[in-house]
């Protein structure tokens, strides 16, 4: 982090990461692609890392009660708890095993090539749209009734968000609509499942990036995990009902606007 960027680049950031982290455009390029045209240098990607704890806490804070009545269903051998907890730990399976096998490569690699995840965007946001206008009938539309083996693939789906710009949502919502289920419950899912995977990756993240944590990037962190929070409450709250109306389609050509505009940016200014 620059010492002349203050705390208002951080701030900016956080708001960004709060808005897209559970939309289906990709928070992680939104957020890489902000900050590298705003000079934003954040040792090891941690800050990028650690401000999505914001995020997962939105989430705990929102589905509070509902996590408290599947832990009690769940200590009582309830069949559907059960099976629900297991379908949340079949899907974040594949994108974790592969996320600490590469995460190396993606860390030092992918995310250093803004490229990739502009051309990302637009790719997404062509096959969001594409899959949003099908006209599929659902077979599933309770999370609680997903077969643990549908979770598994919706999992495998899940796994090709590593690559910035594809979108961890994204990548689950359109996995789910092609395996059966509304674009409701799909959304809904997606909120589930990040909870583990996220939570998992921040802390990975967070050990092996211990060395770059210093008091001026722990201030920065501050404001973007607060910023993130709040934001992301109020995305999680509402988002499911816009979908179940408006479906998906805004959010498809807002990818395709940003990597666009992105790739103009970043191969004019190369």
């Amino acid at each position: 982090m620059n010492a002349d960027q203050g705390l208002f680049v951080p701030l900016i950031l956080g708001i960004i990461e709060g808005l897209t982290e559970f939309l289906p455009v990709s928070s992680t390029a939104h957020i890489l692609l902000a900050g590298h045209f705003l000079g934003f240098n954040s040792p090891g990607r941690v800050f990028e890392v650690l401000i999505q704890f914001g995020a997962i806490l939105a989430i705990l804070v929102v589905y509070f009660g509902r996590l408290v009545g599947i832990a009690k269903d769940a200590m009582a051998r309830k069949p559907g708890a059960l099976r629900f907890i297991l379908g949340v730990v079949l899907a974040s399976f594949p994108a974790a095993i592969a996320g600490v096998l590469l995460h190396d490569f993606i860390k030092n690699v992918i995310y250093e090539t803004p490229v990739v995840f502009c051309v990302s965007l637009i790719v997404g946001g062509i096959v969001l749209l594409y899959v949003d206008q099908l006209k599929l009938t659902p077979k599933y539309t309770d999370i609680y009734n997903y077969p643990p083996l549908l979770c598994l693939y919706i999992g495998l789906f899940q796994m090709l968000a590593l690559v910035p710009g594809v979108s961890r949502s994204g990548a689950t919502i359109v996995g789910s609509l092609l395996l059966g289920t509304d674009k409701r419950s799909a959304a809904e899912f997606t909120f589930f499942i990040a909870m583990p995977i996220m939570g998992g990756a921040f802390l990975y993240d967070l050990y092996k990036s211990r060395e770059f944590i210093t008091a001026e990037l722990g201030a920065a962190v501050i404001i973007g995990f607060a910023a993130a929070f709040v934001v992301a409450f109020f995305v999680v709250r509402y988002l499911l009902d816009y979908i179940s109306r408006h479906g998906f389609a805004i959010f498809a050509y807002w990818r395709i606007f940003v990597g666009a505009i992105g790739l103009w940016a970043v191969l004019l200014f190369r």
